[in-house]
């Protein structure tokens, strides 16, 4: 009997540790998300789930590619599918962009180092933040892939084209100016946990560190986190660098509401190569980007974590592509879980899509491992989305692949 039972079943293999039977069975990114939820501090965790105010426009961000449904054409050759495209001018395995996110040693001390590695293996562009906590050098040193740099238009604009002129010098190939941050949004979360960046060190700090072991080790034994960028220019003449509260605090003062679309022409100034201006929430704001030559416009709220109320990236890709036609790349940035949220952009009109909390969730999950399951998930989602809805290739996703949500009767 046994014999019978052991040639008809396959057992899986024991692996010794929960954590690592969890990342087994993992099966898509929300899976990462609940495993970095039982790893990660409260605080750390709600940090990088969390949004502006009622979360209501973080929430439309996903719900709104469910609006969407496919019309799968059948008996088509998908043997072979090429999931390959070009943005930029560049080649990338498939439509999807590593977004930036701030403060990513919070949740693995490899943190922007284990993203970029893992993206650059994923053939996907990684974008690093003004306030990562790796260096543009860092991260040139460890990903020969494709780096892409996020920027904030401060009022110190010599320390903002320092930054720059480093990233050129790194070999960063894109600029990424971000424009939705007049100010900070509310994210009632951090509020109502006290949680701040750098996390101060309390007795509910202390409480919840003991509750979650590993990532407890792994912050104390990483080293000291800091702005990193900033620092590299900030402690020039002033203070060390190193302080990550004197910096949080300049940071802070540093936003400027004066900002302007003067700002993104001055950028042609000192940057030579293209540019993504990330956070455009309108029709009309899009149309005077694209009048302006910008080479690709993001659409994004910034996950939900600026302004609530702000629309859904996925509603605003086609009317906006209808306005600008092929005058520049068209990037859908937010709410993207599924490989089939990628189809569903590209068939509105994206160039491509990109993302923060896919990798930010696998990172805290089981750092870099995590990260490159996370955009394993994604492309091999987005190629079975491909498959079964009879594309063989990115040209292929036109729009009479998907019914938008106001017009299914077709």
């Amino acid at each position: 009997m046994f014999e019978t039972l052991h040639s008809a079943v396959r057992f899986r293999r024991f692996r010794f540790g929960r954590a690592t039977r969890q990342l087994d069975r993992a099966a898509n990114v929300m899976d990462l998300r609940a495993i970095a939820k039982r790893r990660l501090p409260g605080g750390v965790f709600d940090y990088i789930d969390g949004a502006a105010e009622d979360e209501r426009s973080l929430a439309r961000s996903m719900t709104a590619f469910a609006d969407i449904e496919f019309k799968p054409r059948v008996l088509r050759d998908v043997s072979e599918i090429d999931t390959t495209t070009t943005l930029l001018g560049e080649p990338m395995a498939f439509p999807f962009i590593a977004a930036p996110t701030g403060f990513t040693r919070i949740a693995h001390s490899e943190g922007e180092l284990a993203v970029a590695r893992a993206a650059g293996r994923a053939g996907i562009p990684f974008t690093l933040s003004t306030l990562s906590t790796r260096s543009i050098e860092e991260v040139a040193a460890v990903n020969p892939g494709r780096n892409w740099f996020q920027v904030y238009v401060w009022k110190d604009r010599g320390l903002v084209e320092e930054m720059v002129r480093r990233a050129g010098a790194a070999g960063f190939d894109t600029i990424v100016p971000t424009v939705d941050l007049a100010t900070f949004g509310r994210r009632e979360r951090d509020v109502r946990r006290g949680f701040e960046l750098p996390p101060k060190i309390g007795l509910d700090t202390v409480i919840d560190g003991i509750r979650h072991p590993s990532w407890t080790w792994d912050f104390l034994t990483g080293g000291p986190i800091r702005f990193a960028n900033v620092a590299a220019s900030y402690g020039s003449g002033k203070r060390d660098g190193t302080d990550a509260i004197n910096l949080a605090a300049y940071a802070n003062e540093q936003l400027d509401p004066s900002l302007s679309w003067d700002d993104i022409e001055w950028f042609r100034s000192i940057w030579n190569g293209p540019i993504m201006v990330k956070g455009v929430q309108s029709v009309a704001d899009a149309r005077i980007a694209a009048d302006l030559g910008i080479e690709a416009i993001a659409i994004s709220n910034h996950g939900g974590r600026q302004l609530e109320g702000s629309p859904p990236p996925i509603e605003l890709i086609a009317p906006v592509r209808d306005a600008i036609g092929d005058a520049c790349d068209l990037i859908c940035d937010g709410g993207i879980r599924r490989g089939a949220d990628i189809v569903k952009a590209l068939a509105l009109g994206a160039d491509a899509t990109m993302g923060g909390r896919a990798h930010f969730f696998g990172l805290g999950a089981a750092g870099e491992r995590g990260v490159e399951l996370a955009f394993g998930f994604l492309h091999d989602e987005f190629r079975r989305a491909m498959a079964l809805n009879g594309l063989r290739s990115v040209s292929e996703i036109t729009p009479d692949v998907v019914s938008p949500p106001r017009n299914r009767t077709d």
